[in-house]
């Protein structure tokens, strides 16, 4: 089966770096859903739940970065419009089996145009605070994984990865 050729939306007709016109696209609910992950040992683990990393709240600290991210999109990524975001939730789980930290937004908006970039910039931030706030613990911690689970609205509908 042939794979189907997509546009590019933020390319030009000369291939040159534009942000997409959507002042023709109705406002519709869009949500999107996005995931990463903090592995640290299970020693580093145990410092963040228990509370006693020296820099203060891990976890605290790194949803706030994450909501506060989400909220800045537009300004860390060239491309992307300014945003009414109506809500963002980030979520960190701790998983033994990793061990680490999971990391999920949820970002959601009435408008022209999807929130993935919001989604998986809130994660990336809050993940990048998780490691910011342990790393005199262990610098050896990797960030991977991050990546959009599912995203609804809009003229492109909905999409959920596989598992």
């Amino acid at each position: 089966m042939m794979a189907r050729t997509r546009k590019l939306t933020h390319l030009g007709a000369r291939g040159e770096a534009r942000m997409v016109d959507v002042t023709d696209k109705p406002a519709t609910e869009r949500i999107a859903i996005a995931e990463g992950r903090v592995v640290m040992t299970e020693s580093t683990l145990d410092l963040v739940l228990k509370g006693d990393a020296k820099k203060g709240d891990v976890l605290g600290a790194a949803r706030i970065a994450g909501i506060q991210g989400a909220k800045r999109t537009h300004e860390l990524i060239p491309l992307c419009h300014p945003l009414p975001i109506t809500k963002v939730t980030v979520d960190i789980v701790p998983d033994r089996k990793l061990p680490g930290l999971v990391v999920r937004s949820t970002v959601k908006v009435t408008g022209q145009t999807g929130v993935e970039m919001e989604a998986l910039t809130a994660v990336s931030v809050a993940c990048l605070t998780i490691y910011d706030m342990v790393k005199a613990a262990e610098r050896g911690m990797r960030i991977e994984g991050v990546r959009l689970l599912e995203k609804h609205g809009g003229k492109s509908g909905s999409y959920r990865a596989e598992e």
